[in-house]
């Protein structure tokens, strides 16, 4: 089999149960899992991809973490939107920033990282403020690092299947 066709079979068939998985257990998210998944893929695979992955996402996830947490929790006084739009700038910069950090270097993942924990942040209502799986810092940490995990599982299940 050609390498689409074993990434094709691997990630349908890993993709079913990391479904099954996410959606059992509860407060991991599956949505966050396969950004995570794609970004190990972005980052070019294997433990390097993987490490790379994990770092940008985290850093990601960190400093959206710290943007929800000023929104909800300053009252800055400032009209409208202007308090939570002034925020976002400041850490998307911050965010852009770790970049030079070789760690932090690809841009993007830490975008997948911050994008996912704004969205979670915002539409699940769970508490910033008490420590519990469903907090967005910890439920997309998590879930992000497990989409991670199980790109190296694909691909390690995809070059198995390609070399039989």
């Amino acid at each position: 089999m050609d390498i689409i066709t074993t990434l094709a079979v691997s990630i349908g068939l890993l993709g079913a149960v990391a479904t099954y998985l996410f959606l059992t257990i509860g407060t991991i998210q599956i949505w966050v899992g396969f950004i995570g998944w794609a970004s190990f893929y972005h980052c070019g695979g294997g433990v390097v991809g993987l490490r790379k992955s994990v770092c940008a996402n985290l850093w990601g996830v960190v400093m959206a973490y710290v943007a929800l947490l000023l929104i909800t929790q300053v009252n800055s006084g400032l009209p409208g939107v202007l308090w939570p739009s002034l925020v976002v700038g400041v850490t998307a910069g911050i965010l852009v920033m770790g970049a030079k950090i070789e760690a932090l270097n690809i841009i993007p993942a830490t975008v997948y990282g911050y994008a996912s924990t704004a969205g979670y942040g915002l539409l699940s209502g769970a508490s910033l403020t008490t420590l519990t799986a469903a907090n967005p810092l910890i439920c997309v940490a998590v879930s992000l690092v497990i989409g991670g995990l199980l790109g190296l599982v694909s691909e390690r299940f995809a070059a198995m299947m390609k070399s039989s």
